[in-house]
């Protein structure tokens, strides 16, 4: 694959020593076994029941010696107790660090309304107090484009102005203003393709078309990391599902290769599509995929590729143009692009772009586009005002600017959080930056005593990572400050040291060919 230049691809993903991993799994085992003694306690009515629960009638007897009549009046239970147990037993006592309810533009800082708890976070009260300046180490304000300036909404109030909030209609009946045109043709225009189309949500831009485009008889090679969206879509659609191991190359072709020499199961006949689903930054992992590689497998044995630019949309790239920019190639390497504009554009919806009868298809084929209201003009509006200044269409090198500043905060944080001896994830490039908290324990502690420091962060646990991965997540914004990054570095080194998170065998180096990495050059 042919560059434009020498790109130094580095990721590090170091493995905790075996101690933490041991203390991780033992926390858990102690949840669990104190979760059964409390669902004992409930019920036998020694503790009080909080949870949603069915009435007597509608519970499914369990015993071998219950009668066809009373199965007949028997219901499957519709709230499982054991399915709700981690519920039950371990996410209620910190779930007061989610859904926190914040009311103000989620900025570099933003305001959140206080709440606190009388029973252990099974209900929440607000407290009428609003705690002021949070900065916001959370949202995927990744350019800044999330704001509140009036001079900035000029065009966006005027267009409010002129056809109100909604459109009341989907793509296909009355539902296609000028607006939807003139956004499509700019963002065509911005990724270099020959035509796009857009949705007003980006979670439905993957689950409701990738059944458009694939179904029975085709095969879609799915990164194990891929985004629940993707995932859906992929299921929904109907077609064959393999997955491989995150960013390998070796998993997939292997995956490629029998799917070409073995067929389909049973019949054995070839397939009649084969697509690979990738994301360009993997939200909770920080890594950024291996596109000249995948572009050169999926050449080889003629398979389509489906990028999501979610997150990496705006945020790499010189100029904001994503992986593909990022890595100097041409966007007709890939079949389908997918991205959103609810991170990177301070907005909301996605697009799908490439080739123009890709997008004719999926305007008379998309579920989105037959059934879907179409995205509201004021929101196009905030798509088109931030996509012209990063095209510099506005007359400055405002855009540019934001790409700069925040790839000079990606790095920085990174670097410092380095030092520090924390284990984070993913490319040294990504705005994305997990940090290892790996105990249940800690994950509520670490929220809770950033909070008490002003800093809004977003935890993120089992089931959501690997049991042994739980993690703060951080995601870097071109709109944070030198001052605000080093409040929050601050905070992070005073908290570390508290809860005992610098787990990293590599600490206190700047030096990063000395960590635990993957390192690929590419080169013309």
């Amino acid at each position: 694959m042919e560059l434009s230049a020498k790109k130094t691809f580095i990721e590090h993903f170091e493995q905790a020593p075996m101690y933490v991993a041991v203390l991780t799994f033992v926390g858990f085992g102690v949840g669990t076994v104190f979760g059964y003694l409390r669902d004992f306690m409930r019920a036998w009515g020694l503790e009080k029941r909080n949870v949603a629960q069915e009435r007597e009638q509608q519970k499914t007897c369990w015993s071998n010696l219950h009668t066809i009549h009373q199965a007949l009046y028997d219901f499957v239970p519709l709230y499982q107790d054991f399915e709700n147990f981690y519920t039950r037993n371990l996410y209620v006592r910190i779930r007061d660090n989610w859904n926190r309810p914040i009311c103000s533009v989620p900025g570099p800082q933003f305001d959140l309304m206080e709440r606190v708890t009388d029973d252990y976070n099974w209900t929440f009260r607000f407290t009428g107090r609003t705690i002021k300046n949070v900065i916001n180490m959370g949202s995927y304000n990744y350019l800044g484009f999330a704001e509140t300036d009036p001079n900035a909404l000029k065009t966006v109030a005027k267009e409010l102005q002129r056809y109100g909030t909604g459109i009341c209609s989907t793509r296909q009946e009355m539902g296609t203003l000028d607006k939807h045109v003139e956004l499509e043709n700019l963002v065509a225009k911005f990724l270099g393709v020959e035509d796009a189309m857009v949705f007003g949500m980006g979670f439905a831009t993957n689950s409701m078309n990738i059944p458009a485009l694939v179904g029975k008889g085709c095969l879609i090679l799915s990164d194990e990391l891929n985004h629940t969206s993707l995932v859906l879509g992929a299921r929904l659609s109907g077609a064959t599902i393999r997955i491989f191991k995150h960013n390998n190359m070796q998993s997939l072709e292997k995956l490629l290769r029998d799917a070409i020499v073995y067929g389909q199961p049973r019949s054995r006949r070839a397939w009649r599509k084969i697509i690979i689903l990738v994301e360009g930054i993997y939200s909770m992992e920080g890594s950024i995929v291996r596109l000249p590689e995948i572009v050169s497998l999926k050449n080889k044995y003629k398979a389509y590729l489906y990028l999501d630019e979610a997150h990496s949309i705006g945020a790499v790239g010189a100029t904001g143009r994503g992986v593909v920019e990022y890595f100097g190639m041409n966007p007709n390497d890939v079949d389908v692009l997918m991205g959103t504009f609810t991170k990177s554009f301070g907005a909301a919806g996605g697009y799908i772009a490439g080739k123009k009868g890709l997008v004719d298809f999926l305007r008379t084929h998309s579920h989105s586009a037959v059934y879907a209201t179409s995205m509201c003009p004021p929101v196009a509006e905030q798509i088109i005002r931030a996509m012209k200044c990063l095209m510099g269409l506005d007359g400055t090198t405002q855009g540019l600017q934001r790409v700069r500043q925040l790839g000079k905060n990606t790095r920085y944080f990174r670097r410092r959080l380095h030092e520090m001896g924390f284990i984070i994830y993913g490319n040294d490039d990504s705005p994305v930056v997990p940090l290892l908290l790996y105990m249940p324990g800690k994950i509520g502690a670490f929220a809770r005593r950033m909070l008490e420091k002003n800093i809004g962060v977003v935890v993120v646990g089992f089931p959501a990572t690997p049991i042994t991965e739980s993690r703060a997540r951080f995601c870097v914004s071109a709109a944070h400050t030198r001052e605000m990054l080093d409040t929050v570095l601050n905070a992070l080194d005073e908290l570390g040291d508290f809860l005992h998170l610098k787990y990293s065998r590599y600490s206190k180096s700047s030096h990063p060919e000395l960590y635990e990495e993957t390192r690929f050059e590419f080169e013309d």
